[in-house]
């Protein structure tokens, strides 16, 4: 089996021997990669979906792994119970969708070691909720397929106070700015240009939430700029 650069990323970052869940595992792709490598020998596979699950279902059977899996339709991670699992891989849904099956329960979330998060929309919204609820944020990664860039979070819950950080770390991750990632200048400077396309869209508008929002993406810009010259 061959996985993409983005699935085969966040593979990569899970331990050895460790049980894990995939929480909207789709094919099942990233628990039978990891199966067939003996990276691990455990995998809950659960989705919301029948389809998706029979999917992934099919893909287990057809790689002799059914005795090492186990298949749970069912919303996000309230499939699993806490301790379950070691560590819990939520990828390919929006941000704001990965914080509400967190909230949703809290002690499965709590309990795992590791959390391997992979929004494909809204990350800031993901990262502000990791730092405002006890989450920390271990490390980031950029992952370019097909000429998008793909943010990967892991992180564990700490019960760590609120953090107090600029909202600039919302958008780009510390940890991808800490340790200079090959692709943190295309990454920045790629939010650069949308911010400068939402300014440009703005231009000849008139009014006080247009004024309001024009200064929040100015801002913005500034901020994503002086990340450049750290």
């Amino acid at each position: 089996m061959k996985l993409t650069d983005r699935l085969l990323k966040i593979a990569s970052l899970v331990d050895k021997d460790k049980k894990i869940a995939d929480i909207g595992t789709d094919h099942g792709y990233i628990p039978v990669y990891l199966l067939n490598k003996n990276i691990i020998n455990y995998a809950i596979l659960g989705d919301i979906n029948k389809g998706p699950l029979e999917n992934a279902k099919k893909e287990v059977v057809r790689n002799n792994l059914s005795d090492k899996v186990d298949l749970r339709l069912g919303s996000g991670i309230e499939v699993l119970k806490p301790n379950e699992v070691d560590q819990i891989i939520i990828a390919g849904m929006g941000g704001v969708l990965i914080n509400d099956i967190l909230k949703a329960n809290e002690p499965v979330a709590h309990s795992a070691e590791k959390l391997i998060l992979q929004p494909m929309q809204s990350p800031e919204e993901l990262r502000k909720f990791l730092y405002q609820n006890g989450y920390e944020i271990l490390d980031e990664y950029l992952v370019r397929e097909d000429h998008r860039l793909y943010e990967i979070i892991v992180c564990r819950y700490r019960d760590l106070k609120p953090a107090d950080i600029d909202s600039i770390y919302y958008e780009v991750g510390q940890k991808l700015i800490e340790k200079n990632d090959p692709l943190i200048k295309d990454f920045i400077e790629n939010k650069i240009r949308i911010n400068k396309n939402i300014l440009n869209k703005l231009e000849g508008k008139e009014g006080s939430a247009i004024d309001e929002r024009k200064a929040i993406v100015s801002k913005k810009i500034e901020d994503l700029n002086s990340l450049l010259s750290k």
